[in-house]
């Protein structure tokens, strides 16, 4: 009894202790500068906002990068999706749920497509996501003329940001995706080629179909990205030349977060506290009024710093806990 209960409690400690740590941090740099981390409902939104954008990202770009396809295009393909539903809405006058499911079909279609070049042309997928992402950045730059999608003065499409819809995208996301990769064939064949791939194709595991679903699934939610990066302002900026690959680099500190995270609970969860611990830290630069040089700056030494913890995980904990010297003292 004593035995569970203590893994338990490891479980919950491990599982809370790197967002809980992140928000007392951020918090108190807060109060030392006299603000407050939550005062508006603004506050609250932006926090929300990031948390989802994140997670989301996290969940596309974390799909093939387990598989180890590193895929440079879904920052592309969120902003050419958003771009389709942005147009197709605002010509026909089409409320906002539609502009979602729009985008998220869009996503989805150009993920797909995506995984199919990379099957066909059988080079290495950062070559292929490279190109895809160059042929995406173009075709949304084409559909625009250059000047990006506007719908300022479309209340209906402008109205989306608030809490509770992130928060509804949030647990949805989440939701569906342990459902997808936690109970499914789909998930399962997964997960086998995960850990072992040449062993999983010879029991029959067929690994182009997953391949594409994978990229399909990554699309999809890259689509629901672009959605909440489009109505966040109601504009769609271009981005030309590999502009779009920085939202790729947004889910890089998250997701090995999420990783050291789902050590102790279920790894989609843990992706899901490495979002919200980057929101955290998202709004602190926002209410501190941070420059994005510093900001950039900041995440990168905290991500190095977190690399350099992983990979000497067994010789901090040591330090910390002076082992080696209980160790001789013992002796």
């Amino acid at each position: 009894m004593k035995t569970k209960n203590k893994n338990i409690f490891k479980q919950i400690a491990g599982t809370a202790a790197i967002p809980a740590a992140a928000f007392l941090i951020v918090l108190i740099l807060c109060s030392a500068r006299g603000v407050k981390l939550f005062e508006t409902e603004g506050n609250w939104i932006l926090f929300f906002r990031a948390a989802a954008s994140v997670m989301l990202t996290t969940f596309a770009l974390s799909l093939n990068l387990n598989s180890g396809r590193f895929d440079f295009s879904i920052g592309s393909v969120s902003l050419l999706s958003s771009v389709i539903s942005a147009s197709i809405c605002t010509s026909l006058g089409l409320p906002t749920i539609p502009m979602l499911i729009i985008s998220i079909a869009a996503g989805a279609v150009l993920g797909m497509v995506s995984g199919l070049i990379y099957v066909i042309v059988k080079l290495p997928p950062i070559i292929v996501s490279l190109g895809v992402a160059l042929f995406y950045e173009g075709l949304a730059f084409a559909i625009t003329n250059g000047y990006g999608v506007s719908f300022v003065a479309n209340t209906e499409l402008t109205s989306f940001p608030s809490v509770l819809n992130y928060v509804l995208i949030i647990l949805f996301g989440l939701l569906i995706f342990i459902f997808l990769f936690d109970h499914t064939k789909f998930g399962y064949e997964y997960k086998a080629l995960v850990s072992g791939q040449k062993v999983a194709i010879n029991t029959g595991i067929k690994e182009v179909p997953n391949a594409i679903l994978c990229y399909t699934i990554a699309g999809a939610l890259m689509g629901v990205v672009g959605f909440i990066r489009a109505t966040q302002t109601g504009t769609i900026q271009m981005s030309l030349n590999f502009g779009s690959i920085g939202v790729m680099f947004t889910a890089f500190l998250p997701m090995f977060i999420g990783g050291f995270i789902g050590r102790f609970c279920n790894e989609k969860i843990g992706y899901l506290l490495g979002a919200i611990t980057t929101a955290f830290i998202s709004l602190m630069y926002a209410r501190l009024n941070v420059d994005a040089s510093i900001q950039q700056i900041v995440t990168a030494l905290i991500l190095v710093c977190f690399l350099i913890y992983l990979n000497n995980e067994n010789k901090v904990i040591e330090l910390v806990t002076l082992k080696q010297y209980r160790n001789k003292k013992t002796k």
